[in-house]
């Protein structure tokens, strides 16, 4: 049993081991049968003619059929999957060929994303004429109806050949690509890949959601049209579309930008920039273009800049090329226009531009008016308006055409001088010429010394080529205006090769003398008298003299004052103020004025063609000192110390001294000098002045100064006579002032108010005088100064008397001296009013009253006694005795003059004589005229 169940298994093991092996050879004979019908199929569908290309994959050919051409066309493709043109078939091949394909993005990807598609390769249609493709062309269209941007309606093509990769990044985040050939082969294909991006740096730079419109707001319906405002550096970026990958083809983009300040800059320098840089890959044959300007230059691609809102702006420059571009561009104002155009067909190259706007950092607009581009009038009201001391204005800093003139007039008003300098000057060579420069000096800068480009009158002129730059040097005109031209035969992109900060300010240059002052000196005045008899003087108001002098050197301003004997004898100059300042380190006063170092005035005057000193002032003045000059000449100096000069004063808005001056004494006046004798008379008007040329226009108000001299230890007595003072009866228009040696204040005053009071002025005496204590040294005059109406001539004239008196001798104990005493003195006669005050004998019955009134020098009270003493010893001398009431006599008295019986008797008897002679030759006269007129008659009758 066991043994039978055992053959029995294995015999049906055996079975079923013959049946597997069966059914393997089975399938092995299908699958065999499979691949060879797969096989035989293969090659009937890949038969061709015998002309046909063999079937085999080649090196650098895409074109290896692996899937039917249906797969390869108008579909919808998922991003990251790479996509290349359909495989060459019979069906295809030689034929018209079209192709789309649209992407769709994946689960997980922001809404706001971008697609970037990189061409490995791409070789269709042909570009003629670098205007349209032939053969076949790839459009790529970015956007639809739904986005805010497409190119849809004019797309363009791109066509040619590209062996290296080239990249387009899309605006929006739908993309279609078209391909088409007219000719299907080998020789057309493409391939690329893409994928999807949120954040591209390179076009929306850092922190994108901080500037949401920094690459402009887009006009509603279009592609490329935007507009920037308020534009800052790193907030507005102006870039081609697609940027950072390829430009779209048939674009006519517009971008209109702004900023808040002039002058608007397109900062471009260094930036790369693509432009219709190339129009093929291959260099030989189409080498890159240099970035250059013009139609004739950039025919296809351009980048227009328009200085200005909108196209009908001017041209600043047509661009393309390609590489770093090489300058900025500035704008005149704070707009600028930009158009970007390319061709309908080009290559698949060029990435276009990128570049940030803002405005030239260093602008200032100069206090002035605009006229034109850049020419400017610069005046001094204009810059008193802003309130500051100083202007500016700077060098070209926008751009400009070639054969450019920038014109800037300062002006000042009537007296006033321009000074120009530059606190910061550079010189460098054109950067950004729009043509070429040709020979020296291309741009240049010329300083003129009038108000207009007078060549005659060139102060300096700067080249770009040659000059050196001269920084904080003081330019000042001779007048009222000053003229600087910028030239620029080259023009520039972005200003000019003289980089400059120029600034002006005004001085005033008013003369008080003469017009124009003394030619060849720093602040040297004239004053002639017949110019201006009277004025107001004070240190120069242009205080640009402290600085132009060299700290070594001091200033010095003379003032001459030169008169014309016939017209004035003298001059006199008040000083009304000084104001110097302290030396440094210097804490001691002024002593000695003209010894010193120190900033001070000196009067003087020149005598015998010396210089006799005057006057020497350092310290300021309480109040007004005057002096008065002995000649018609007289001459004041200035002297400032050059080493503090500049500190000091440069800019002070005080005066350092202020005076008035006045032509004084015509001749109407008569001599300045009088004296000294016992006794005179000044008269007014001077007898001997009539008759004599004027000389000037007559002066409303005649002033006269003379100068009395009084003997050593006398004193003086005053009378003024016979005083009329014009037809106006006021102190204010006639007065007569007595001045003291060392005194401002008048001693005296007489005018018509108290013209009555005249004849009882007070005795000066010796002490009061100015009595020295050596006894034969003169006192210092007195000065006698009458100011009156002068133009109704004739009508004031008055008869000033002195009298110089002489003090009695004292006794010890303080009494008079006694008339013996006296007599031995050289006094003749006592005045009766006063005993202590005598006359000598010749002044006596002269004619003139000369002892005072009984007003004494002192306020002694004299006993009757002795002042009858007195008297009656000076009457004997005249051989006078016992005459009653001596005390009462003066000595113009008749009692004195007549003296005695016997001197009366003589006097006339000489009376009498004098008529008998008088009467005889008066007859003599008659009967000598009778003769001859006989004689006459006589020889009348014999003729007839």
């Amino acid at each position: 049993m066991l043994g039978t169940t055992l053959s029995m298994d294995n015999s049906s093991a055996v079975g079923r081991h013959h049946s597997t092996h069966k059914i393997l050879s089975e399938i092995t004979k299908i699958w065999i049968k499979i691949l060879f019908i797969s096989l035989i199929f293969a090659l009937v569908q890949t038969s061709t003619p015998p002309t046909s290309i063999p079937l085999q994959k080649r090196a650098g050919n895409p074109l290896v059929p692996t899937e039917s051409t249906d797969d390869h066309c108008n579909k919808t493709v998922d991003i990251y999957v790479d996509v290349s043109s359909p495989p060459l078939t019979y069906l295809n091949r030689h034929r018209p060929l079209t192709c789309w394909y649209r992407f769709k993005s994946i689960r997980g990807i922001p809404k706001d994303w971008v697609l970037r598609l990189t061409f490995k390769k791409f070789k269709v249609g042909t570009l003629v004429n670098s205007t349209h493709c032939e053969g076949g062309y790839l459009q790529i269209v970015d956007g639809n109806s739904k986005t805010d941007v497409s190119n849809r309606r004019e797309p363009g093509s791109f066509c040619g050949e590209a062996e290296q990769p080239q990249t387009f990044i899309s605006e929006t985040s739908y993309v279609k690509v078209v391909f088409h050939t007219d000719n299907f082969t080998d020789q057309t294909y493409f391939a690329f890949d893409s994928r999807a991006e949120t954040e591209v740096y390179l076009r929306y730079g850092q922190h994108p959601e901080l500037y949401p419109n920094r690459r402009g707001e887009i006009v509603q319906g279009s592609y490329c049209e935007r507009e920037f405002r308020d534009c800052r550096l790193q907030t507005c970026y102006v870039q081609s579309p697609a940027y950072p990958g390829l430009y779209p083809r048939a674009l006519k983009c517009r971008y209109r930008l702004h900023t808040r300040q002039p002058f608007i800059k397109l900062y471009l320098q260094n930036e790369q920039f693509a432009v219709d840089g190339q129009r093929c890959e291959n260099l030989m044959t189409c080498p890159m273009k240099e970035i250059g300007s013009g139609p004739e230059h950039c025919p296809y691609d351009w980048l227009a800049i328009h200085d200005g809102r909108d196209e009908n702006a001017p041209i600043i420059g047509q661009f393309c090329g390609m590489g770093k571009f090489p300058f900025s561009i500035i704008g005149t104002t704070q707009h600028m226009y930009v158009e970007f155009v390319s061709s309908p067909a080009g290559p698949l190259l060029n990435n276009g531009f990128h570049f940030n706007v803002g405005n030239w950092p260093g602008h200032v607009e100069p206090a002035g008016v605009k006229q034109g581009t850049c020419d400017w009038l610069l005046s001094s009201n204009a810059l008193k308006q802003t309130s500051a001391s100083e202007g500016i204005f700077l060098s070209v800093a926008h751009w400009y055409p070639p054969n450019t003139s920038c014109n800037y007039h300062i002006q000042g008003v009537e007296n006033e001088i321009v000074r120009l300098y530059f606190p910061s000057f550079r010189i460098n060579r054109i950067e950004a010429p729009i043509v070429k420069p040709d020979g020296d000096c291309a741009e240049s800068l010329t300083i003129y010394d009038a108000d207009f480009p007078d060549p005659s009158r060139v102060i300096k002129t700067f080249c770009d080529t040659f000059s050196k730059p001269m920084e904080k040097i003081d330019f000042v005109s001779t007048g009222r205006s000053m003229f600087v031209k910028f030239l620029s035969r080259t023009g520039s992109y972005s200003g000019s090769s003289l980089y400059y900060w120029g600034h002006y300010d005004f001085f005033n240059n008013t003369k008080f003398g003469a017009k124009n002052g003394v030619p060849n000196t720093l602040c040297d005045e004239v004053f002639y008298a017949w110019e201006h008899p009277n004025g107001i003087l004070r240190s120069p108001l242009n205080t640009l003299i402290y600085k132009r002098i060299a700290s070594t050197s001091d200033v010095r301003c003379q003032y001459k004052f030169i008169n014309d004997k016939r017209a004035f004898a003298r001059v006199i100059i008040e000083m009304v103020s000084i104001s110097f300042k302290e030396i440094p380190y210097s804490t001691s006063p002024c002593t000695r004025c003209h010894e010193e170092r120190v900033d001070k005035l000196i009067i003087w005057e020149e005598k015998n063609k010396t210089q006799q000193r005057l006057a020497c002032f350092c310290d300021n003045i309480p109040r007004p000192v005057r002096i008065i000059s002995s000649d018609a000449q007289m001459n004041l100096e200035m002297l400032v110390l050059g080493q503090y000069a500049s500190q000091h004063y440069f800019k002070y808005p005080n005066t350092l001294f202020t005076a008035n001056y006045e032509f004084v004494h015509p001749p109407l006046c008569g001599p300045i000098t009088m004296g000294p004798k016992a006794d005179g008379e000044l008269i007014f008007p001077h007898k001997n002045s009539f008759g004599l040329p004027v000389t000037g226009a007559p002066q409303k108000v005649i002033k006269c100064i003379w100068e009395l001299k009084v003997s050593a230890q006398r004193d003086l007595w005053l009378k003024v006579d016979k005083a009329k003072f014009g037809i106006y009866g006021s102190c204010e228009v006639g007065k007569i002032e007595v001045y003291l040696a060392g005194r401002l204040e008048p001693r005296f005053v007489v005018c018509p108010e108290n013209a009555s009071l005249a004849k009882n002025l007070p005795i000066l005496s010796a002490a009061e005088l100015g009595a020295l204590d050596n006894l034969n040294d003169d006192p210092l005059p007195v000065i006698i100064q009458y100011t009156g109406d002068n133009r109704f001539p004739g009508k004031s004239a008055f008869s000033l008397v002195w009298t110089e008196l002489f003090h009695l001798p004292r006794n010890p104990d303080g009494t008079l001296s006694t008339a013996a005493q006296m007599l031995k003195s050289p006094c003749d006669f006592v005045c009766p009013s006063n005993p202590s005050i005598c006359l000598p004998k010749h002044l006596v019955c002269n004619g003139i009253v000369n002892c005072p009134n009984a007003s004494k020098t002192n306020n002694e009270l004299h006993s009757m006694e002795a002042l009858i003493e007195n008297v009656e010893a000076s009457l004997q001398t005249f051989g006078i005795f016992n005459l009653k009431n001596s005390h009462l006599l003066n000595d113009e008295s008749a009692e004195l003059c007549r003296k005695s019986e016997h001197d009366s008797d003589y006097y006339d008897e000489y009376e009498n004589v004098k008529w008998a002679l008088i009467v005889a030759g008066s007859c003599f006269v008659v009967v000598m005229f009778l003769a001859v007129l006989c004689k006459m008659c006589k020889g009348r009758t014999k003729n007839q």
